[in-house]
């Protein structure tokens, strides 16, 4: 629930000059089929701000701002299959007329296997705690930045699995990784050449993004670096 000088949702300002930011992460994964979000706000504003932010080719949102029809949305049916059933639900603690309590428990027996985002503009001990014997995700409180929704976002479906990067995206982060751990050690391309018996011009593509590797020339690189090919993808992660 908001008020009228209430911000829902903050864009950090960027200093006169500065580029642009990188494309939201949401670009860089792709789904197997649609993702399904509902938004439940009592302001239509504020759903629609959510909606623009989260909005992904993957994505199939839905938005509920009249709080009279929060239960029958939660338990939808329609002839498909998976249609009505949601994967990921964000939502206001505090909807008119509605007691938290009342949402958790038709969101646990109609939608049991939707994770839930909760938001708040008026945060509490007792809401939180709340929040945790229902087992929601994450609890944020309003404003907040629209970055960190997204992060919140992708962190939450890529756990369910249902997000995963894109190959390009994925080029990238391993290129990105294995050059960091290069200069950390003190490494040029050339020296990484010989300690790999790989191309000077094949790793310089590798570390851009710009060419696969092969599993055969990662456990090369892993070696020559020192860690297991595990780890590299684990910091691919952390990117």
């Amino acid at each position: 629930m908001t008020t009228a000088t209430e911000p829902v949702l903050e864009e950090p300002a960027r200093p006169a000059g500065r580029p642009a930011k990188a494309p939201s992460p949401l670009n860089e994964l792709q789904s197997s089929g649609d993702i399904r979000i509902l938004i439940l706000d009592d302001d239509p504003g504020t759903c629609a701000v959510i909606q623009a932010a989260l909005a992904n080719r993957d994505f199939v949102i839905d938005t509920v701002s009249d709080p009279a029809a929060v239960e029958a949305a939660l338990g939808r049916k329609s002839d498909s299959e998976s249609r009505g059933y949601y994967h990921l639900i964000v939502m206001d603690y505090v909807l008119p007329g509605l007691e938290p309590e009342q949402v958790f428990a038709w969101i646990r027996d109609n939608q049991p296997d939707a994770n839930i985002v909760v938001v708040t503009g008026y945060p509490s001990v007792d809401s939180a705690l709340s929040c945790l014997r229902a087992r929601t995700y994450d609890y944020l409180t309003k404003p907040f930045q629209v970055d960190h929704l997204r992060e919140i976002v992708v962190k939450c479906l890529e756990g369910k699995g249902l997000l995963r990067m894109t190959e390009d995206a994925l080029k990238e982060a391993l290129g990105a990784a294995i050059r960091e751990r290069r200069k950390a050690l003190g490494l040029t391309l050339a020296g990484m050449s010989d300690r790999t018996g790989v191309s000077l011009g094949y790793l310089s593509q590798i570390e851009l993004g710009k060419n696969s590797a092969s599993i055969e020339t990662l456990y090369r690189i892993c070696l020559a670096l020192g860690i297991k090919m595990s780890e590299l993808f684990v910091a691919v992660q952390r990117h």
